[in-house]
């Protein structure tokens, strides 16, 4: 047996033997609430799981298994004879045998665990009112945590679910909710639909009510929270945004919401954004606004909700067979949620490819040169692939890629494809050629070179402009102009070969107006193909300050300027009057610095030079994070203080002069409290915290206080009895993980100990407090402090992967490896310890690329020297 993997041969030859029916799951909760509020307690405890599950066999006397990951299981029976647990269950599988030909009937009894890792089903306590709080996460395999599943896509099923719990308490599913009888909640079955977004969540959670009404056809829809965030969930605005969806998903997939309702739950302690449970999404609680955030984060939480939403057709209604057509469902969703903020009437985002162009595709971009890139449609060989594979490529590129398709085949003739599909396919599964056939179709394109050139190899191209301009007269004309096309050499241990490809872009021609203000005097879009494509409609024209090339971001691939317009960038980056060539000139640069071919301390320069004129405050706060990320990684040891002290100086004049009380204040308070380290300039953190100083319109509330605590502890200037001081004013979950951030963030060789120990030597922390205590544990200042642990981290990687849940353990091996340690000697530790440690594909894949980082540093870090 595998453990917990599963083979895609495997789960074929499972599903051509089997055609599932139904489930019929009862789930003893009764005993939920407990009596541990302690973090080491919140995943204690079993509950009592009996799953009856009906199904089609192909073949008389055949032999499969069921999916079930549980401490106990106390009765198997077949076709109504009781079997040997002891003989049938090992590992995760129940086997089994003598199935006969047509109808068979399983029920399975056991006792599941509940998790503090995100996984299955989490319990949370909450520190406010020492009430647990449940849900569930089943993608990808976790489904089996709670009831013995048939776990894979494409064997779908309906689901009822019949729940016992705790008096006063809520049970939410994909069903509508039932009135329940002596605290037992009885749902109605589900549609048919895969096991992994099925869903339960329970506990006394607030809940705010309304409904989405068209064509006579009401949906009600909930919005819910623990009752400890109720005064900061702004529900109208959630509706809002959901209404907004509903309208331009049903008009342009021309099919109805597939459910019978639509409940949104923010939850505890989530692993990832969100999850598109049918008619039940989950949703991290960070998203219920405790604090003053800009408008980028609430264009985030809307792109969020959209996402979940487009799921609900494409992902739910119509499932993959296989996960290695993920990338599908997950960039349908980002592509389709992005358009809907861009062009839904009404839509508050109508820049909303602008934050795509300027940090999903940036993602995009680095993952793409790690030597784990890999084809959008991924070769997925089992589970342990899978896992893995929630990355840039899946998300951000296939995105940008449907963004291409989109161009190429129109949209009207996209979405007409799409239609075809959803009724063609509803509530079955399919794979990548049931969607490119329905295109091919509607748009009368043939598909298969684009697909092959696009979906079915790795790696990324440069494009640059080739222009020539008669300098003898006046004006400067274009004598010839041309795309070229590059393709780099994958990275080293990257499967493929480079490529070029097609690409539909478009090239902008951008001069300055009589104000200063860069305007487009000129677009043209084209195909660019092959290495080398002349663009004969730009010869004889007057050569302009800035020629952008795949301008409106229509294609996916890195752009080069040229000299002059390099140069004109360099001066009037802020000058664009709007905001999507900036973001993809200021994508460029960044892309440019961390390929050594811009040095950090001129990236510096440059964003100094711009951002004042940046009006995007998503593009602003990118900003902060990747001057950061330069200076900590990519500037040269020698320079990287004077380069600090450069940016932290400007932080604080930006604070000072920004308008109060407006978004850019806020980001520019953040960024401040980020790489504040002298004495002057800790001293106005402590003042802003008790109030002896303030600045006007800065509400110095929860999240930002937390903000200037977490600085102040890193540089040695709070102390343990000033954290606990903090906790004891904001007493609530967010509060206990900034707390263990700032401990582990203080500069002693005890606190580093202390918070090493708690994540690598115990397993007790659930999964929030583990990222909490990593993240404050990895101050870039502590270089030296940190050092002995990269020796340490080697030691132990190998055993937290082989026994922590999955995602407990790729926190720790992301996490905690020595990223600051930019040195030979630690790519070397890392290349031994690969060479001896034998570690499965998927942490050797983790451990390669933050390699990746370290290695990419070091050659950043030369050329910054070199610009010197």
């Amino acid at each position: 047996m595998p453990g917990t993997n599963l083979t895609r041969e495997e789960a074929q030859r499972r599903a051509e033997l089997l055609t599932v029916d139904s489930y019929e799951i009862d789930l003893d909760l009764s005993g939920a609430q407990g009596s541990g509020a302690s973090p080491a307690e919140q995943g204690e405890g079993a509950y009592r799981s009996v799953t009856r599950v009906r199904f089609d066999c192909a073949e008389d006397g055949a032999e499969t298994f069921i999916d079930l990951v549980a401490p106990a299981v106390h009765q198997v029976e077949l076709n109504g004879k009781a079997l040997d647990v002891a003989a049938v269950f090992r590992d995760s599988r129940i086997a089994l045998k003598h199935l006969r030909e047509g109808r068979n009937e399983l029920k399975v009894v056991a006792d599941c665990a509940y998790t503090n890792t995100g996984e299955g089903l989490h319990r949370f306590v909450d520190p406010v009112d020492e009430q647990a709080y449940l849900y569930t996460q089943f993608e990808v395999p976790d489904a089996r945590r709670v009831f013995a599943s048939f776990e894979q896509p494409d064997l779908k099923a309906t689901f009822q679910f019949t729940v016992k719990a705790p008096e006063g308490w809520t049970v939410i599913s994909n069903s509508p909710t039932p009135k329940p009888e002596d605290n037992e909640w009885r749902f109605e079955p589900t549609p048919r639909m895969s096991t992994y977004v099925t869903a339960l969540i329970v506990g006394p959670y607030h809940s705010v009510h309304s409904t989405y009404e068209k064509d006579g056809r009401v949906v009600p829809l909930g919005v819910y929270c623990r009752p400890s965030l109720a005064e900061f969930l702004d529900a109208e605005a959630i509706f809002e945004v959901t209404r907004q969806g509903f309208d331009w998903f049903q008009e342009k997939f021309d099919y109805p919401y597939p459910f019978a309702k639509y409940d949104q739950l923010f939850v505890p302690e989530f692993n990832a954004g969100a999850m598109e449970n049918a008619g039940a999404v989950t949703i991290r609680d960070q998203y219920v606004f405790r604090s003053k955030v800009t408008d980028a984060a609430y264009e985030v939480r809307a792109e969020t909700i959209l996402h979940e939403l487009a799921h609900m057709w494409f992902g739910d209604l119509v499932t993959m067979e296989w996960w290695n057509d993920l990338w599908l469902n997950e960039s349908f969703a980002t592509f389709t949620s992005i358009a809907c903020q861009a062009y839904a009437p009404g839509s508050k985002w109508p820049h909303a490819w602008t934050t795509f162009a300027n940090s999903m595709k940036t993602w995009a971009y680095r993952q793409d040169q790690l030597p784990s890139t890999h084809p959008i449609m991924a070769e997925i060989r089992d589970l342990d692939d899978v896992l893995v594979n929630f990355d840039g490529i899946t998300y951000a590129k296939g995105a940008s890629v449907l963004k291409q398709l989109v161009a190429y085949v129109g949209m009207e003739e996209f979405f007409r494809g799409v239609q075809a599909y959803f009724k063609r396919h509803a509530f079955g599964n399919t794979r990548l050629s049931d969607l490119l056939g329905a295109l091919e179709e509607t748009s009368g394109r043939d598909l298969k070179a684009w697909s092959k050139a696009w979906l079915e190899t790795a790696g990324i191209n440069i494009l640059r402009p080739e222009i020539e301009v008669d300098t003898a007269g006046p004006d400067g004309v274009i004598t010839s102009f041309a795309v070229r096309q590059e393709a780099p050499a994958l990275p080293a241990g990257a499967k493929g070969e480079p490529l070029l490809r097609p690409h539909r872009i478009a090239i902008g021609c951008y001069d300055l107006d009589e104000a200063g203000r860069l305007v487009r005097t000129h677009r043209i879009e084209l195909d660019v193909d092959g290495e080398l494509t002349p663009v004969a409609e730009l010869t004889g024209r007057r050569r302009p300050a800035i020629v952008l090339l795949n301008d409106d971001d229509l294609s996916y691939a890195k752009v080069r300027l040229d000299e002059v317009s390099l140069k004109t960038v360099t001066e009037h980056l802020g000058d664009f009057t709007e905001s999507l060539p900036r973001a993809l000139c200021w994508a460029s640069a960044w892309d440019m610095t961390r390929d050594g071919e811009l040095a950090a301390r001129d990236y510096l320069a440059l964003v100094l030079s711009g951002i004042a004129k940046e009006s995007d405050i998503g593009v602003v706060q990118s900003l902060h994070r990747q001057v950061k990320l330069a200076i900590d990684l990519y500037a040269a040891p020698e320079w990287r203080e004077a380069g600090l002290t450069q940016w932290t100086e400007a932080t604080l004049a930006h604070l000072r002069t920004a308008e109060p009380g407006s978004d850019h204040q806020l980001a520019w308070a953040r960024a401040f409290a980020a790489t504040a380290r002298t004495p002057q300039q800790t001293e106005l953190l402590r003042a802003l915290l008790d109030g002896a100083e303030t600045i006007e319109g800065l509400a110095v509330d929860a999240e930002l206080r937390w903000a200037f605590v977490e600085r102040l502890a890193a540089v040695g200037d709070f102390e343990e009895e000033h954290i606990a001081a903090e906790y004891e004013r904001d007493r609530t979950a967010a509060g206990e993980r900034h707390a263990a951030t700032a401990r582990a963030a203080r500069p002693t060789q005890e606190a580093k100990a202390e918070a090493w120990a708690s994540v690598v030597e115990s397993d007790t922390l659930p999964n929030a407090m583990q990222e909490a205590v990593i993240s404050g544990f990895l101050q870039s200042d502590q270089r030296e402090l940190l050092a002995p642990y990269s020796e340490k981290y080697f030691a132990a990687v190998k055993g937290v992967w082989e026994t922590r849940s999955h995602e407990i353990a790729q926190q720790i091996a992301v996490g905690l490896y020595p990223t600051l340690q930019i040195t030979q000697d630690t790519l070397d530790a890392t290349d031994a310890w690969l060479d001896s440690a034998e570690p499965s594909a998927a942490l050797r894949r983790l451990v390669l690329e933050s390699r990746s980082g370290v290695e990419r540093a070091l050659k950043a870090q030369a050329a910054d020297a070199a610009a010197a």
